[in-house]
């Protein structure tokens, strides 16, 4: 499989490469790839685990104990959990929601899709979501897989980044823009 040499290049990369060719050999994409989900999900809404993944004062046993509980109360595949027992070991715990990342991308790209990284005001709805994929695809001629974040900070619209392209429609943005224009 071609990867950029930019996912190669990277520590988290690096972690990545090795889950995904295990899994694409393994042929358990599909269960990691819902594992990995989980994870993300799982660090967004806990500040106890994204304390476990950040602490430096945590040590490699302890760390190591307690991400396997955190995988086994999450029912996270044993690929990625011993890829978990792997990175808290190695001290890089930190660097797993750039794995998570970084397999996305890989997943991505073996399955012929662009990502596009999704900045909406609030929760897109299924329906909302598979519009905006069938939309982008018509824009670059591509599936999309699309990754999704909440920021009520932009008020409304959406900011959709593909690789170095992004469309921002954000309430914020254009009163910002107006804001400017009234100052002249």
């Amino acid at each position: 499989m071609e990867t950029s040499s930019g996912i190669q290049a990277s520590l988290a990369g690096r972690y990545a490469l090795a889950l995904f060719e295990l899994a694409r050999d393994g042929k358990a994409l599909d269960s990691v790839a819902a594992s990995l989900a989980t994870l993300k999900a799982a660090l967004a809404e806990s500040a106890d685990l994204k304390a476990l993944t950040q602490s430096p004062l945590i040590g490699r046993e302890a760390a190591g104990k307690a991400i396997a509980a955190v995988a086994a109360t999450l029912q996270v595949d044993p690929l990625t959990t011993k890829t978990l027992g792997v990175l808290a070991h190695n001290r890089r715990l930190s660097q797993l929601p750039a794995v998570i990342r970084a397999f996305g991308t890989l997943l991505s790209a073996h399955k012929g899709e662009t990502r596009a990284e999704v900045t909406s005001a609030f929760a897109l709805t299924k329906t909302q979501q598979t519009a905006l994929a069938k939309q982008l695809k018509v824009r670059t001629g591509r599936d999309m897989a699309l990754d999704l974040s909440v920021d009520p900070a932009i008020m409304g619209g959406l900011i959709v980044k593909m690789g170095s392209q992004m469309i921002d429609s954000s309430l914020r943005t254009r009163l910002n823009k107006l804001a400017q224009a009234m100052k002249g």
